[in-house]
């Protein structure tokens, strides 16, 4: 599993509402995507959910390397840059998924933390995957996920909630849309 995120921040004036049509409108084209565990569409308006900011940043997991390479270099992807300009495109090796029992995820959740100096990794990333699995065990979960950029040594904890929560930590998002062609097919667990 690859997980991967992208954010565009905007003006604080900026009419969110262009995010909502532009994913009406194109959430679409990856609901069949070879690859894609999942994309959730997200957005975080100013002032709502404790957001200082305006914000569209999708987060997905992905099955596989060819999936997310077709998707940045020959998809979708090359739309969102000639609208808005190149994001840096944020990824992360997978260390666990699971799977909670809501079903509708209307709210995200992704805190970003770094793995400090000194820390010993295996007893680091098994509480990582521990809480992941933690948190899709939490009433109202659809999903956890945990995931660690080696070269930045930053963990990713997100989860997706059928509403807003205070069981998890971290920016929390609205999902517009859900595309999760291979979510049966996301490695469950801890991965390594």
């Amino acid at each position: 599993m690859h997980a991967m995120q992208y954010e565009l921040s905007l003006p604080a004036d900026y009419d969110m509402g262009v995010i909502r049509a532009r994913v009406a409108r194109v959430g679409h084209l990856l609901d069949d995507w070879e690859g894609l565990g999942l994309k959730a569409y997200l957005i975080r308006e100013r002032g709502a959910h404790g957001s200082p900011v305006n914000q569209y940043a999708p987060f997905y997991l992905w099955n596989t390397v060819d999936g997310m390479n077709r998707f940045l270099w020959g998809g979708p992807f090359q739309g969102l840059v000639d609208d808005f300009g190149r994001p840096a495109v944020r990824r992360w090796t997978g260390l666990a998924h699971a799977e909670g029992t809501a079903e509708r995820a209307a709210f995200a959740v992704r805190r970003r933390q770094p793995v400090p100096e000194g820390a010993e990794l295996t007893a680091l990333m098994e509480d990582a995957v521990a809480g992941a699995e933690r948190l899709a065990a939490e009433d109202g979960a659809v999903l956890a996920a945990t995931a660690v950029d080696p070269d930045r040594w930053e963990l990713v904890h997100f989860s997706l909630w059928e509403h807003a929560t205070a069981k998890a930590d971290g920016d929390v998002f609205e999902v517009l849309h859900l595309s999760a062609p291979g979510l049966d097919r996301l490695p469950r667990g801890r991965q390594w």
